[in-house]
Order: C-alpha cells, then sequence, then structure tokens
C-alpha cells in the first residue's frame, strides 16, 4: 500500500487494484466536502489517477449520487447510468460510496479493501462551511432564477467534453483550445482530438470584487470574497482563462505552475454545471 498522497485537491491512499480517496475537509467530526467538490468531482479525480495508474477502465459502476455523463465526458469511462447499452454483468470496476466524503474505486471482485486513514485532514471554518452550503442549496433550487447569461442543457454538453478534458483540436501541426466551430475562414475544423497536458504556467491573474462578479456567482461571491481568475498558457501552446479553485489561499504569482481538477462551476435550472478550474502544483 503506498503512502498518503495528494491529489487534485484530495486525499489518496492506493492498493494494487483499489483506491480510496476523501475529501481533506471536517466539520463537527465528520468528513465533509470543500466548497466547490462532490461526490462526482471526487470520482472524477479518483478514476483519472487509476488511468494514469495504467489501470484499463472503459466501464464502472457508479452510484446514483455521482454525475454519470460529467464522470464519461471527464475521463472517457462509461457507466449503466450514462449508457443503458452496457451489460451490467461485464463491467469490471465499481465506486463505491461512503457516509461521508469518501469514496473507493476497485475491481468489483475485490473482497476487502483495508486503507489507512489519510493525515492531512484539516477542520473548516464552520460559517464558511455552512453559508457555501446553503449558497449552493439555493443556487440549485429550481426556482432560483440565475440573472447571467442562460445556459441551456444541450449547450453546456455541447463543449463539456472538451472544457472538463483539455480535449484540443489539431489543425495542421497547431492545437486549439477552447475548440472552434471554423476558422477564419470560415471552414468548418475537425473534432477534438489531442488532449492536453494538464498543467500550465501563469501569465496574469485578477480577482474580482464581490460586487463585480458575474451574476451566476453572485450569491458565492461574497462568501468566497470575490472570484480570482488566472490567464495560464499551456506548454503544447494554447491559453485559457480558469477559474481558482474556491479552497486554496493562494496569491498567484506570474510564471507559477498550476494544474487542473473538475469543480463546481455554477448552476442553473437546479442542475450543476461543472468545469475545470486551475490549483497550484504543491511546493
Amino acid at each position: 500500500m503506498s503512502e498518503n498522497q495528494h491529489w487534485k485537491g484530495y486525499l489518496v491512499v492506493e492498493a494494487e487494484d483499489s483506491l480510496y480517496i476523501q475529501s481533506p475537509y471536517v466539520h463537527e467530526e465528520k468528513i465533509v466536502y470543500g466548497p466547490d467538490s462532490d461526490s462526482t468531482t471526487m470520482a472524477v479525480a479518483a478514476i483519472q489517477l487509476m488511468q494514469i495508474n495504467g489501470h484499463q477502465i472503459n466501464a464502472i459502476h457508479l452510484p446514483e449520487s455521482i454525475d454519470a455523463s460529467t464522470v464519461y465526458l471527464a475521463t472517457g469511462v462509461d457507466s449503466p447510468f450514462h449508457n443503458d447499452e452496457l451489460e451490467f454483468d461485464e463491467i469490471k470496476w465499481d465506486v463505491l460510496a461512503g457516509d461521508e466524503a469518501t469514496l473507493v474505486v476497485a475491481k468489483v471482485d475485490t473482497e476487502i479493501c483495508d486503507f489507512d486513514a489519510p493525515q492531512d485532514v484539516e477542520i473548516i471554518d464552520a460559517e464558511f462551511h455552512n453559508d457555501m452550503g446553503e449558497a449552493w442549496c439555493l443556487e440549485q433550487s429550481t426556482s432560483n432564477v440565475s440573472q447571467g447569461a442562460y445556459v441551456s442543457q444541450s449547450q453546456y454538453l455541447e463543449g463539456a467534453r472538451a472544457r472538463l478534458s483539455l480535449a484540443s483540436q489539431n489543425v495542421d501541426g497547431n492545437l486549439i483550445w477552447p475548440p472552434r466551430q471554423l476558422d477564419s475562414l470560415g471552414r468548418r475544423l475537425p473534432s477534438e482530438s489531442e488532449l492536453l497536458i494538464g498543467k500550465a504556467k501563469v501569465e496574469s491573474w485578477t480577482k474580482l470584487s464581490a460586487a463585480g462578479a458575474p451574476s451566476e456567482f453572485s450569491l458565492r461571491a461574497p462568501i468566497l470574497g470575490g472570484l480570482q481568475t488566472l490567464l495560464v498558457s499551456f506548454e503544447q501552446g494554447p491559453r485559457g482563462v480558469f477559474l481558482v479553485t474556491d479552497d486554496v489561499d493562494y496569491s498567484p504569482v506570474i510564471g507559477d505552475i498550476v494544474h487542473f481538477a473538475v469543480r463546481k462551476i455554477y448552476a442553473q435550472e437546479g442542475i450543476i454545471r461543472y468545469g475545470l478550474k486551475a490549483i497550484p502544483v504543491r511546493q
């Protein structure tokens, strides 16, 4: 069994064919999700780490609490909740959800999963945790109407794969991200075919005050003290603008290296919109 490690803002313990992952935050002696995390974002992180470690996962059983479409778009791993044509008994992997903010990824025939508890937990500020939880509940309410730009579910899904997996278009040897439908001459561009390396360099940054934040974030921006965004450049060429994860106290410096994790961005029509946020590389 490996030592504890940090991965995309979570705590992880690995075994040969299984993985335990949990939130690093504790509230009232319970492990709780951070302000922009949930079981879906943590499942994506866990599956991505298993893939990096060489595990071939084509399909997986997911609990109902995890959004199967987001998992598929971010990792390419299918599941019965996303594709009802999958043969249930032929799926070799499970995601098991704990009572708190914990998950286990394991083969379906694994009889016992025994993991050491991660050590680097921290107590989350109770007022912050409760305020953010209430804001998300209100934002996810179907009665809540965003005053910002309306993005339908179909529009969101259209570009979700590229946003969640950093899939780029290769045009004459140059990579384009975010993807475009047409070039400057009106010619249709090819589909996304290459993934960007999941690290980038900070070129500039800005912090929007709570009052100046887009109205999609109006319920949470005051609690967060504004929204911090980074303009970053990838080694393969493209640039992009990303929010910083909500649970890091980070003062950017030009030249910093950041990596990316799937997090909750905002909610519309009672549905969470997921996307990538930047996390500073731990020193």
